[in-house]
């Protein structure tokens, strides 16, 4: 997928540390979702469809990536 990243307003999760290793996430046009390095704001990015976005979220909110 090639999505134009150019424009991004990129955030962190209000409970990211400063200088801390975090993650940015920009909603993008068409509902697509970016998802970056904050270490690293010039380097690659992942984009993900609106139906990806919502079924990692969900995943994530039902804890289906825990650690067992």
């Amino acid at each position: 997928m090639n999505v134009d990243l150019t424009g991004a307003r990129w955030f962190k999760s209000s409970h990211s540390e400063s200088g801390g290793q975090c993650v940015e996430v920009a909603f993008l046009d068409g509902g697509h979702v970016g998802v970056r390095d904050s270490k690293n704001p010039t380097g690659p990015a992942l984009t993900f469809t609106p139906g990806e976005w919502d079924a990692f979220v969900g995943g994530a909110r039902d804890g289906e990536f825990d650690r067992k």
